[in-house]
């Protein structure tokens, strides 16, 4: 298919891009920017008159909860969810059921997702057998089957040999460590941060060095072994401090930040609202603002949805008992804007540096050649209205999974197109 996308202003942060382009698509790939090729006769004119045109999002945490979930999501939801959102590739965590720690499952889940035709799916493998923590899983074989790091989910490692052993295996070949920093013995029970609004709610909490000793330990295995680590949902002022420090001394790391954790704090929670129940919990207003800085300075690589739906049945529950999670594929591109509209500098480009945090920085850290629009790259792009208002509304969201703490928030930035390996996989009506 020859795809015609004119009128828009093009934004492609990786080739320093920032003005009105028309985008040529011939057979999946980008055959012009400005100038048409010759004898280029498009089969499709996309007008983007008013909107911008980005390279597709980039996700790093989107739990698609198949296999084994399919009452929270399917894959034909979640994968809608995601054109909606502008996300044209996505990193899915091992935690389904059984968990992807067999190539098998890993080639079936690949399978699934190109048989839909939509988004690129990356999963990760289980880092560990069963995300037991306990017998490391067959990296090579999962590598060949489609995986693109090991990673625990959510799950801890609790002998801290096996994460060394881990470590050291991945780093002979090569391979990227996902690891959530939060110490299983500290943070466990807890479900809100620790602080005078859990005090007073009576809720549990979890301490910030639950983050902070997790990742002394990181860094101390990362140090000893030199294998590269991602770390995924730095939720703390004192979590960003660590992880400046330990890239300054030159670590190979990188990380990651929950979209929602850039905008709230544990002041949402309001009267129990579950919709806030998240995992990390939402923290002070004195850590979101360290989130938010830790992205400006590129402490924090990339800004991610971390889109976990939830059921009515595990979620409409009193605080303590409800599941954490929430919806954000469709949310991640407005989140990312409104970051940066309020934190970079008017002059600084904000929505580049938004849409950068959100497609070529979340690309470098799977060392994926996507987040731009170079002549000759895949044709991934992302179409949107950077001044269309809209109210977050959950039965309009595509994500099976409809509970998320911004239900009733009004948001700037709508996705208007998205186009996946140069078919244009979803439009929006007028």
């Amino acid at each position: 298919m020859k795809l015609h996308i004119q009128h828009g202003h093009l934004i492609d942060p990786a080739n320093g891009i920032d003005a009105p382009h028309d985008v040529y698509i011939d057979d999946g790939k980008i055959v012009g920017i400005g100038n048409k090729p010759e004898g280029f006769a498009a089969d499709h004119v996309l007008d983007a008159s008013c909107m911008i045109v980005a390279p597709g999002l980039v996700d790093l945490s989107v739990r698609l909860r198949e296999p084994g979930y399919e009452y929270k999501a399917t894959l034909e939801s979640e994968m809608q969810a995601a054109l909606q959102g502008g996300v044209t590739s996505l990193v899915c965590p091992p935690d389904t059921d059984p968990v992807l720690d067999e190539p098998g499952l890993v080639e079936m889940l690949k399978h699934r997702a190109r048989s839909l035709n939509q988004s690129h799916v990356y999963p990760l493998g289980a880092l560990t057998r069963g995300l037991q923590g306990q017998a490391l899983s067959e990296m090579a074989e999962l590598t060949d089957a489609g995986c693109i790091g090991f990673s625990q989910a959510d799950e801890p490692i609790l002998d801290t040999n096996v994460l060394l052993r881990a470590l050291q295996y991945a780093q002979t070949f090569g391979y990227t460590v996902w690891l959530r920093p939060q110490d299983p013995h500290l943070g466990k029970g807890g479900i809100a941060h620790s602080g005078p609004i859990a005090s007073r709610l009576g809720l549990s909490g979890v301490p910030v060095m639950a983050e902070t000793i997790a990742l002394q330990t990181i860094f101390e295995l990362v140090r000893a072994t030199g294998a590269r680590v991602h770390l995924c949902r730095i939720s703390s002022a004192a979590g960003i401090d660590l992880v400046r420090a330990a890239k300054k001394e030159g670590l190979p790391l990188t990380c990651d930040v929950g979209a929602h954790y850039l905008h709230l704090t544990d002041h949402d929670i309001g009267f129990f609202d579950s919709h806030a129940r998240l995992s990390p919990p939402l923290r002070s207003q004195r850590d979101r603002d360290a989130l938010r800085a830790g992205v400006l300075d590129g402490t924090v690589d990339a800004i991610c949805s971390d889109h976990a739906p939830v059921d009515d049945d595990e979620k409409l529950l009193p605080f303590a008992e409800a599941s954490p999670g929430a919806t954000g594929l469709e949310l991640l591109l407005s989140l990312a804007l409104k970051w940066a509209e309020e934190v970079v500098d008017p002059k600084a480009g904000p929505i580049s540096r938004a849409i950068a945090k959100v497609s070529v920085d979340a690309a470098r850290v799977i060392g994926l050649p996507a987040g731009q629009l170079a002549v000759g790259s895949v044709a991934d792009l992302c179409v949107f209205d950077p001044l269309a208002r809209w109210t977050v509304d959950a039965k309009a969201l595509a994500s099976q999974g409809k509970h998320t703490p911004f239900v009733g928030y009004e948001l700037t930035g709508r996705v208007m197109a998205t186009v996946v390996s140069g078919r244009l996989a979803y439009q929006r009506n007028a």
